[in-house]
């Protein structure tokens, strides 16, 4: 599951940064950038739900 976090979150970006190099008109850019930044959150969300905190391993 971790793997699969990080590979969404690089996803998110190349999503991110090609709406803003191909897409012209300001409507659609903006609907794949927030498409692209839920992306990232997910896979941010992902990633950090696949490392548990361990209690009490700093005692």
């Amino acid at each position: 599951m971790r793997l699969f976090g990080f590979a969404l979150l690089l996803s998110g970006w190349g999503i991110v940064l090609t709406a803003l190099a191909l897409l012209s008109a300001e409507a659609p850019r903006i609907a794949f950038v927030l498409a692209g930044v839920g992306v990232e959150i997910l896979g941010l969300v992902l990633v950090i739900r696949a490392h548990p905190i361990r209690r009490g391993a700093h005692q």
